[in-house]
């Protein structure tokens, strides 16, 4: 097996299991505003970043419409309302196969990817590493939040398919 179909494999579980946070939600928990952080904006955070830091150009990344770049800025604004679940799902959607097609159009994993201008060092394997571990961390915190607030969470994805 090559990397590119190793390296989807495990990010691609790791969107799985993002997914699986998300179907799992009950809906009290969703739109709970009074809890910090917010359970949908981790969602839509996480979803966000992964999408931005699989584009070309951090300058000319541009989110699909309902979304917007208020997540970049350094106010920390929170979106006007709570995203849904349907709403977040499809931009899920969009980041798996955004994903798994830059792993696979990549020619270079070594080269130096140009996403983000102040890691000039960095390759396109470090950033998909990167993105993956973002991914995974912020999931991992909302099956905490499941497991607090509902009494459990979804379980370990191994690999995409």
């Amino acid at each position: 097996m090559d990397t590119k179909n190793i390296i989807w494999r495990q990010f691609g579980a790791a969107i799985d299991m993002l997914k699986n946070a998300i179907v799992t939600c009950p809906d009290d928990l969703w739109g709970d505003r009074s809890h910090q952080p917010e359970y949908w904006y981790l969602v839509y955070h996480t979803l966000f970043w992964l999408d931005l830091y699989l584009s070309d150009s951090f300058n000319e990344f541009t989110p699909p419409i309902p979304f917007t770049l208020d997540e970049l800025d350094p106010a920390g604004l929170l979106p006007e309302r709570v995203y849904t679940k349907e709403e977040l799902q499809t931009y899920l959607e969009h980041g798996r196969s955004k994903c798994r097609s830059t792993i696979q159009a990549s020619a270079d994993l070594n080269r130096l990817q140009t996403c983000r201008p102040e890691w000039a060092d960095m390759t396109m394997t470090e950033l998909l590493i990167y993105n993956l571990r973002h991914v995974q961390h912020h999931t991992a915190q909302l099956n905490m939040i499941l497991r607090q607030r509902s009494g459990s969470a979804p379980g370990w994805i191994a690999r995409a398919e």
